[in-house]
Parts: C-alpha cells; structure tokens; sequence
C-alpha cells in the first residue's frame, strides 16, 4: 500500500520528495531562494514608493497597478506550459523577472528611480512570476511519483513561511542599514538560484493533445473545468474561505484603535500567520499522508473558519480594555490573536497542500497549466474580495465584526457543501478523480 493511504508515520516534514528526485530537489531550492528574494523586492518597492510620495495610497496602488496583469499573465502562462516546453518556458519567465530586478537596482543605484519606473517594474515582476508560478506547479508532478505530491506540497509550505516570516522582516532591516540600491541587487543574487532548478530540468512538453495558445485555449480550459465536480468544489471552497475570512486588511487598524501597540502589532500579527504555515508544514508528516483529499480540504477549511472567528471573538473581548496604543499594548490579547492567526495559517496551509496535490494528480498533464492559470485568478481574486468585506464592513460596525461573522459564514457554508457533495467527500488520493 502506498505511503500516502493511511495517515500512519511520522509527524513530522516527509523529506521524500528531496530523495527521490534530484531535479525537484534543485527547483525547490531555487523557488526558495527566489521567492525569498521576491519578497524581498515587494515590500523594498512599498517602502521606497513611500519614501519618494509619502503618500499610502500610492503605496496601495503598487498591489492594485499589478493585479490585472498578474492575473492575464497567469491565464495567458498556463497556457503557454500547457502548449510548449515547460522548462522553457519557465526559464523565460524566470529571466524578464531577472532583468527587470536588475534594470530596478540600477536605476536606484544611479539615482534615476521614478514612481513610474517603480510601478513599471513591479508590474512585469507581477506578471513574470505569475507565469513562472504556473509552469513549475505543472513541472513538479513529472518529477516525483504521484504518492509523493501531497509531502511535495507540505516543503511548498516551508517555502511560502520562510517568503511571508523572513522576507518582509529583512527587507526592512537591509532598506535601513544599507539602502534601496544593495537590497534589490541581494534580490538580483537570490533570482539566480531558480537557474539552478531549472536549467538542469531535461525538456518537459505537455503530455496529450496541445492546443496552442489563444481564446480556443482558454475555453478548452473553461470548458474541462465545468466537467471537474471536485476540482471546481475546491475552488469554490478557497474562495468562500478569502472572502468572509480574510481579515488582513483590519491589521493596521488593529494595533491603533483596539489591540495598541502600533506598526508592531500589525508586523506581529502578519508574521503569526506565517508562522502557522512554516509549523503545519514541519509537522505535516501524517498530513500528507491523508488519502481522504476532498475531507481534508473541508475540514482545514472549518478549522480555518473557527480560528478567524476566534481571532474576532478576541478583538471583541479587546473592546472591554480600552485605553490600548501604541507605547501600551494590551499584550495578552495581542498573544491570544496571535494564536487565532497561527492556527488559521497552518489550517490554510494543511487545505493547500491538498488543494495542490488534487490539482496534480486529478488533472491530465495536458491541462495542468490551464488549470494553475486560473487558479492564479481564484488566489489572486478572493482576497482582494475578502478586503473589500472586511473593510466595508468594518467601517459600517466595528473591526471585531468581520472576523467574527466571516469565520462562522465560512464553517457553515462549507460544511453545507460537504454534505451536498458526497463525490469530494469520498475523494480518494488513490483513484484521483477531477
């Protein structure tokens, strides 16, 4: 019986994946080092916007100028990865993601960076990664045996808290010991780790039928999709979760009005999320071990959905101690919604590594990157949409609200989807099924 039939084992991280494949191995090291400097890059952008503007709003608008690119691109890449070489054309994305990084650190060196070139820039970076992101989700299941796909997702995770935990922190910290300059070039250094994976890669074109890229494409995608009961049931579920239980627009509010403890608190409270990812993923040996997928998805999901709750029902007990700001926390709750929070991300993060492993194995190779193209759209998508609750209905109530209804709307939608849908419920790892 495969590893992945029973949850037995050990608990923590399975490292099988590194074993059995010398070119997953690389990638994943490669995505690591880039992804971390990408992150690297979005938040040095941020602070260097702010610092030429003064101005938030243009800093926000450095997120919204890329959103449309970033989500034509990911359309647009997956088909490309389910239409040409994909190591081809992961490479290229890699390299206009490289030069621009590059063509960035040497107009701040030279002291000719402008808000144009800033918001230029950071859209090709958007739009490049999207396209990257897309081909190397397809290239991993024709690296590691299907059994191995959920514990390669698990290491997805490692990679995804060590971005959101590290990342931001050391932005900050090389911005103010060193400059605008060296902190994109260290990027520059970083982006050169995902050649590592990807040049050694042997050719890797679609297996089935290829349709080239263009509007046939994209509706042959479209049209798979509708036929794909479980694979359309975890998209749904994804997007009911970033919408009523997505509360990360309240953070900076949060450590002035209700928790105190200003700028910090807000970090404080980004990095617990993280942390709930990087923690899940190091103990995720049973997990990913788990053959019940459909399940699996619904109940990380409800886990998710009572811990944003719980991170509302503790802003709302926050109500009862004012006097909060920012030279005196309340540091009690800030600890307790620091849990919700870490709880919420490792719950994200279990129902991600079974979303991704569904999508791996269920999906034919030939439709893979379509597939992860508009996936791109439903994780690019719903959060913006869950900020948008979060935010209007905050400032028609109060900021303990969204939280605290979003979280109990997500646990009993998806639970009312879990029973209406007996084919994911008995989605089985070992006879995957789109």
């Amino acid at each position: 019986m495969p590893p992945s039939a029973d949850s037995r084992g050990s608990a923590f991280l399975d490292l099988r994946p590194f074993r059995a494949s010398s070119a997953f191995t690389k990638l994943w090291i490669g995505s690591t080092l880039a992804g971390l400097g990408g992150q690297l890059t979005i938040v040095t952008v941020m602070l260097h916007v702010f610092a030429l503007t003064g101005s938030t709003f243009a800093v926000s608008m450095v997120a919204v100028a890329g959103l449309v690119p970033m989500i034509v691109a990911g359309l647009y890449g997956g088909m490309l990865a389910d239409a040409f070489d994909r190591r081809r054309v992961a490479l290229a994305a890699a390299v206009i993601t490289l030069l621009s990084t590059a063509l960035l650190a040497t107009l701040t060196w030279a002291g000719l960076e402008t808000i144009a070139w800033l918001y230029l820039l950071s859209v090709i970076n958007s739009a490049a990664n999207s396209v990257g992101m897309a081909t190397r989700t397809a290239i991993v299941p024709r690296l590691i045996p299907a059994d191995l796909l959920a514990a390669a997702s698990a290491l997805n995770g490692i990679t995804i808290g060590v971005m959101v935990m590290v990342g931001p922190a050391l932005a900050g910290v090389l911005v103010a010991a060193t400059g605008y300059g060296l902190t994109y070039t260290i990027d520059v250094v970083l982006m050169l780790a995902m050649f590592l994976g990807l040049w050694s890669l042997p050719a890797l074109r679609p297996e089935g039928e290829i349709v080239r890229p263009g509007l046939a494409s994209l509706v042959d995608g479209w049209r798979y999709l509708r036929r794909s009961a479980n694979i359309r049931t975890q998209y749904l579920m994804d997007i009911i979760a970033m919408t009523f239980g997505n509360p990360l627009t309240l953070f900076p509010a949060l450590g002035t009005v209700l928790l105190g403890g200003g700028a910090i608190t807000t970090g404080v409270l980004t990095a617990s999320v993280a942390a709930g990812t990087f923690l899940s993923s190091v103990f995720s040996g049973r997990a990913s071990r788990y053959r019940w997928h459909g399940r699996g998805i619904a109940r990380a999901i409800q886990v998710y959905g009572a811990a944003i709750a719980m991170f509302g029902a503790v802003l709302l007990v926050s109500t009862f101690f004012p006097g909060a700001d920012a030279s005196t926390p309340h540091l009690a709750l800030i600890a307790a919604a620091c849990l919700a929070l870490a709880v919420s991300g490792g719950a994200d993060n279990i129902s991600s590594i079974y979303r991704n492993t569904m999508m791996q194995a269920a999906v034919p190779d030939t439709m893979r990157g379509r597939l992860q193209g508009i996936f791109i759209v439903v994780v690019a998508g719903g959060p913006r949409v869950g900020a948008l609750y979060a935010g209007t209905l905050a400032s028609l109530t109060a900021l303990w609200f969204p939280p605290l209804l979003g979280g109990l709307v997500v646990i009993v939608l998806v639970t009312v989807l879990l029973q209406r849908l007996p084919r994911f419920r008995e989605y089985d790892a070992l006879a995957p099924v789109a």
